[in-house]
């Protein structure tokens, strides 16, 4: 990467995810944001829309990769993920596909499933466990854990009993 990002720069573009969460909390969708940052410039800003579009797959991540569009590989190649919560493995795989080298999240804590396999692939992946990125999670999950459990792939009910469940975030399935 020719563009070395600050503490600073992560704590902003972060911020720019965070944005986008709320935006998708606000529109009754899950609190998850995502920036795609090319050279120390916004290439594209996305949230999750799965409620929103009634989509399977349109997490924060992809949201934000799709709305960046088609871009040489040397652009990825030269990219920071900036994300509210740890990738699912859908979201690590478009990750990769595109050869992002470093993924900064905000929180983990909520949900990790792909962080390992990230890092085996040469990823680097710098969480910053933000109190914002949190809370917004902990909100989601106690007042919309219908929605939660749908976006992770488990029956709601499943919520409390699996390992993966919020507060086990070391040993989760999927988002």
């Amino acid at each position: 990467m020719t563009w070395t990002p600050t503490a600073e720069d992560d704590r902003r573009f972060l911020s720019l995810a965070i944005e986008q969460a709320r935006k998708s909390w606000d529109e009754g969708g899950v609190p998850i944001g995502a920036v795609l940052v090319h050279d120390g410039k916004v290439l594209a800003a996305g949230h999750n829309q799965r409620v929103q579009k009634d989509s399977a797959i349109l997490h924060g991540e992809t949201d934000t990769i799709e709305k960046a569009g088609r871009l040489r590989a040397s652009v990825y190649r030269e990219s920071v993920l900036y994300t509210t919560l740890s990738p699912c493995i859908m979201c690590a795989g478009t990750a990769l596909l595109y050869e992002i080298p470093r993924i900064v999240i905000g929180e983990n804590r909520a949900f990790e499933m792909s962080e390992a396999l990230l890092r085996e692939r040469g990823v680097a992946v710098d969480v910053l466990d933000d109190p914002e990125c949190i809370e917004l999670m902990e909100r989601m999950i106690a007042e919309r854990p219908e929605i939660w459990s749908e976006d992770i792939g488990v029956e709601t009910a499943e919520l409390g009993a699996r390992t993966d469940a919020p507060g086990a975030a070391d040993e989760g399935q999927g988002r």
